[in-house]
C-alpha cells in the first residue's frame, strides 16, 4: 500500500526530476557538532531510504512549530510533550521515518512513536527518553512497520551517522515521499566576528497549505542561542516562509518544523532579552534561509510546473496581505489558469474579493511582472482593465517563473509576499493512486 519511488520515477515526473536537478547542492557548509545519516529500513520498497537520524554531539536547545490540524499525528503529541517538559532544553537527536505517517493511530501507534524516541535516546543520547525528538511522514492511518524502524535506528546509529556532504544528502533523502528532489541548503555567515553556520532540509511536494501540511523541515545551527529565543525565532521565521507557501490547500496531520542550536561555534549566547541587538542580526539571518527553504517545496509542488510569487502590497495590516496571498495561492481557478498560461486576471481579483479583506476596487492594481527584467504588464489599473497584450501575456506565462502584483488600494502600506504553484492534470493523477 506505500507509495514506491519506483512508480513515481516511472512516471513523467521523471522528466521533472532532471529539471529540477539545480536545486540539489553538489557541496554545503555545515554547522559544527552535528552527525547525520538515512538509511533503508526495509519500510520502503526497492531499498529506497525511509529513515533519518540528526543527532547533536552535546545536548543542544530545540524548538518546534506543528501542525494545527486537529488530527495531531503520534509524532506530533510525543515531540510536543518532550519540548513542554524539557523546555526545549538538553534535546540531542531527531529521528524521522518515511513512507507511514503514524498518524490516526490511537493509543498504540503513540506507544510506537515512544518507542522510537525511546531507542534513540538508548543509543545515542542519555537513554531516559526525553532527549530526542520524532517526526513521521507517508500514508494516514496505518501503523508503522515498528520492528524493521527500531531495528534501524539501531543500525543507523552504530554506523551510519557522518558529518560531510553525502550524510546531509542521506538524511534528506530519508525524510523524502511524494518529493522528487532533496531538500538541503547550507549557509555561513559572521556576526561581530564570529562565524555561523545554518543547515535546513525539509520534505513535501503535496498537501501544502499555510499553517503547513505534510512537510517536515529542520533548521539546525551551531549558534548558541537559549531556547526561549530559539523558539521565538523559529515561530517568527516560519510565519514568514513555511506559513507563506500553499501547493494545494490541504493540511496534513504531521508538519512539524524544528530547529536546532548545540552552541559549538561560540561566542555570546544570543537571547531576545540578554543580547536584543546580536537575537535581533541573527533573526534577520535565519528568517531569509527559511523563506529561501521554504520555497523549495513549491518548487517541488506535485505537478507543478510554474513557481508564482504573489507581491500583495498597500493592504490595512501584514495579517490582511496574508489572508489575500492565501486566498489567491489555493483558487483552483486561479491555479489552472496559471497552468493553462492564461492571463484570466478576473480569477485573481474573484479570489481577493471573497478573501474577507479590505480592498478599495476602483484603487485596486494588478500586474504581471516578467522575471526577465522587462516592464511589468499591466492588467489593472484603479480598477479599470488594461488593453492587454495578449501574445506578450502568453510569452511571460510560459516562464516557470512568475510574479504577479496585486496593490489593494487601501492606503495602509502593508505588503506580504507569498508563494504558490499551477495545477496541473498530474496533480490529480499522482494524487488519484496515492496509496497504491
Amino acid at each position: 500500500m506505500l507509495r514506491s519511488f519506483n512508480r513515481l520515477f516511472s512516471t513523467s515526473r521523471c522528466l521533472k526530476v532532471a529539471d529540477k536537478s539545480r536545486f540539489i547542492p553538489t557541496s554545503g557548509t555545515y554547522p559544527k557538532g552535528y552527525k547525520v545519516g538515512g538509511f533503508a529500513s526495509g519500510v520502503k520498497k526497492n531499498n529506497n531510504l525511509d529513515l533519518s537520524i540528526l543527532t547533536s554531539v552535546n545536548p543542544a536547545n530545540a524548538a518546534a512549530v506543528f501542525t494545527t490540524n486537529k488530527f495531531k499525528a503520534a509524532p506530533v503529541l510525543a515531540s510536543k510533550d518532550i519540548l513542554t517538559k524539557t523546555s526545549g532544553k538538553d534535546i540531542q537527536s531527531i529521528v524521522i521515518n518515511s513512507g507511514c505517517a503514524n498518524a490516526v493511530t490511537g493509543e498504540g501507534g503513540l506507544q510506537d512513536a515512544y518507542k522510537m524516541i525511546s531507542k534513540v535516546s538508548q543509543t545515542l543520547g542519555n537513554g531516559k527518553g526525553e532527549d530526542a525528538l520524532v517526526m513521521s511522514t507517508g500514508v494516514i492511518g496505518q501503523r508503522l512497520q515498528i520492528d524493521k524502524i527500531l531495528s534501524g535506528i539501531e543500525k543507523l546509529s552504530a554506523s551510519g551517522l557522518g558529518s560531510n556532504h553525502d550524510d546531509w544528502m542521506s538524511c534528506a533523502k530519508g525524510i523524502m515521499t511524494t518529493d522528487t528532489f532533496p531538500k538541503l541548503i547550507s549557509t555561513k555567515f559572521s556576526i561581530d566576528g564570529v562565524e555561523y553556520s545554518i543547515t535546513g532540509m525539509c520534505k513535501g511536494a503535496g498537501m501544502i497549505c499555510p499553517n503547513m501540511a505534510t512537510l517536515l523541515g529542520y533548521l539546525v545551527t551551531d549558534a548558541p542561542i537559549e531556547s526561549g529565543s530559539l523558539q521565538t525565532m523559529l515561530s517568527n521565521a516560519v510565519n514568514k516562509s513555511f506559513n507563506c507557501i500553499s501547493v494545494d490547500g490541504d493540511m496534513s496531520t504531521n508538519d512539524t518544523i524544528c530547529a536546532m542550536a548545540n552552541g559549538a561555534a561560540g561566542g555570546k549566547t544570543i537571547s531576545e532579552k540578554a543580547t536584543p541587538e546580536l537575537y535581533s542580526k541573527f533573526e534577520e539571518e535565519f528568517t531569509k534561509f527559511a523563506i529561501d527553504l521554504s520555497k523549495l517545496v513549491v518548487r517541488d509542488g506535485e505537478g507543478a510546473t510554474k513557481f508564482i510569487t504573489l507581491k500583495v502590497k498597500d493592504a490595512k495590516s501584514y495579517e490582511e496581505a496574508k489572508k489575500a496571498a492565501n486566498t489567491v495561492s489555493n483558487s483552483a481557478l486561479f491555479k489552472t489558469a496559471m497552468f493553462g498560461k492564461d492571463a484570466n486576471w478576473g480569477r485573481i481579483l474573484c479570489a481577493v474579493g471573497y478573501s474577507g479583506v479590505e480592498v478599495d476596487p476602483f484603487k485596486t492594481n494588478v500586474s504581471f511582472i516578467p522575471v526577465d527584467g522587462s516592464a511589468e504588464l499591466k492588467l489593472l489599473v484603479n480598477g479599470e482593465p488594461e488593453l492587454v497584450d495578449e501574445e506578450r501575456a502568453s510569452e511571460i506565462l510560459k516562464s516557470e517563473d512568475l510574479e504577479i502584483k496585486i496593490d489593494l488600494g487601501t492606503g495602509g502600506g502593508h505588503s506580504c509576499e507569498f508563494w504558490t504553484c499551477d495545477l496541473s492534470h498530474e496533480y490529480v493523477t499522482i494524487n488519484g493512486d496515492y496509496r497504491s
